[in-house]
């Protein structure tokens, strides 16, 4: 029990954590400090102080406000990206499963043929087919990583597609739609909500690297990791420029990663 109230207490404060990230980028979205995108080459490359505790980068940007900016940039991406592949791989997942036959057989076919490159790599290839931007980012990322949750879902659905109580609800004349909407999806939903808890932090991971290779957002769009693709051609004379971005990004990361490991503590522990 005590072990349970721990696990919910963090929880909570990642959750306030989390917020906190968002809240900053609202208040910098309201013009309430620096202007994230105001350029003001007189105060370019300041260090750390009192006003820009972050400095400022070779346009006179606040640091800081450019981070706190595109926290809510990253988090939007992520979670829209991480909601779709949910979406697409789940459906898939339970489709091959519970139809069974060739129609297992040839969806799994796809998911190989998209296994065969690394997931990175085919991200970079789609989104420089695509093109850059947020969308073309997000499209990109979900175009790879729908794999892992339709094979998790597969595995599930079959895992209690032949339960007793599956078979007394065809028995009671439950359709297909009923029993998977009705017993097969709540009983299969837990693993894939902490599954896709943990994976946020990889799609701000790989959305920072898409931005870094110069096919993110576009900009001047104040993204983690454009803003560290820029930095890094003065980060000899301005290295705050590129390492407090990068401190943003790891703490982010770091958070989801707990968040996803109490999301599946509560879950053991109910």
């Amino acid at each position: 029990m005590k072990k349970k109230k721990m696990i919910k207490f963090r929880l909570i404060i990642l959750m306030v954590l989390c917020a906190g990230l968002l809240l900053g980028a609202w208040i910098v979205r309201g013009h309430l400090i620096h202007e994230p995108f105001r350029t003001n080459v007189r105060q370019a490359f300041l260090a750390p102080c009192r006003e820009y505790i972050f400095g400022t980068d070779n346009l006179g940007r606040c640091v800081a406000c450019r981070i706190l900016y595109g926290a809510a940039t990253s988090l939007y991406a992520a979670v829209l990206a991480v909601l779709a592949v949910f979406i697409i791989g789940t459906a898939v997942g339970v489709t091959a499963a519970y139809a069974g036959g060739i129609v297992d057989r040839i969806l799994m076919k796809i998911t190989l043929v998209f296994q065969a490159f690394p997931n990175f790599i085919l991200a970079v290839a789609v989104a420089g087919m695509l093109g850059t931007g947020l969308k073309n980012s997000v499209l990109a990322l979900g175009a790879v990583y729908w794999i892992t949750y339709a094979k998790l879902s597969r595995s599930l659905v079959l895992s209690i597609r032949d339960s007793e109580y599956i078979r007394a609800a065809k028995i009671c004349g439950a359709g297909p739609t009923a029993i998977i909407f009705k017993y097969i999806l709540p009983n299969m939903v837990s693993p894939l909500i902490v599954t896709a808890a943990l994976d946020v932090s990889s799609f701000i991971l790989s959305m920072a690297g898409l931005s870094f290779l110069g096919l993110g957002p576009s900009r001047p769009t104040a993204e983690w990791g454009a803003t560290m693709s820029e930095a890094k051609t003065f980060i000899q004379q301005a290295p705050w420029c590129i390492v407090f971005p990068g401190l943003a990004l790891l703490v982010t990361v770091v958070i989801f990663n707990l968040l996803g490991d109490a999301l599946r503590d509560v879950i053991d522990e109910g």
